[in-house]
């Protein structure tokens, strides 16, 4: 299992790092000198959208002609992606995965997603993303086993401005999801300092 660079800091390709505001900075300073304990994924909780493309899990992506699925291996999770040409929704219900339309540019699905709840980790060192963030993410596929996502978070409550990241994943085209449960078994959670 290989656990990618962007899991730990999300904005590690990113010069200068993350432009974070400054409450941001601080926060996600303390969480990764915590070791952090506070982090959602370690508490089996939904990790949201950008942390699910980092995460060393497969998924499956179910197409059809108005609606794609991708189905995550992790706690068995879910994303809808409404593809029939409707707008994002102005004031959607705050979800983890949020809401989340997209289209065809090109050779590129153009997925567009609000409606976050608030307090969510990008990355395992805490970086925030709040409820007024927008995530565009663009899925290529510039070979048959290759990924492209590129990334572009643009939260004013955390970030000075949008910031944008591409990930390259590699495909696993014939492979079948195995249920992993979060907390099947956990036993780690009465250790950490509350």
């Amino acid at each position: 299992m290989v656990v990618s660079q962007e899991f730990v800091d999300i904005g590690w390709a990113i010069k200068g790092g993350l432009p974070y505001q400054p409450w941001a900075a601080a926060i996600t300073k303390k969480r990764t000198a915590e070791n952090r304990i506070d982090d959602p994924n370690s508490r089996c909780l939904p990790t949201g959208i950008v942390r699910m493309h980092t995460a060393p899990l497969y998924r499956k992506v179910v197409q059809t002609p108005k609606l794609l699925v991708i189905l995550n291996e992790r706690n068995v999770w879910y994303r809808q992606i409404f593809i029939d040409g409707r707008a994002l929704e102005r004031d959607p219900q705050p979800s983890w995965n949020g809401y989340s339309t997209a289209k065809w540019d090109g050779d590129a699905l153009v997925v567009r997603s609000n409606g976050f709840r608030d307090g969510l980790w990008l990355d395992s060192n805490g970086s925030p993303m709040t409820d007024a963030a927008t995530i565009t993410e663009r899925f290529r596929r510039p070979d048959y086993g290759t990924l492209e996502i590129t990334l572009t978070v643009d939260d004013p409550k955390a970030y000075t401005r949008p910031w944008t990241t591409t990930m390259k994943q590699v495909m696993a085209t014939d492979s079948e999801l195995l249920d992993y449960v979060c907390v099947e078994n956990e036993r780690s959670v009465r250790h950490f300092k509350q």
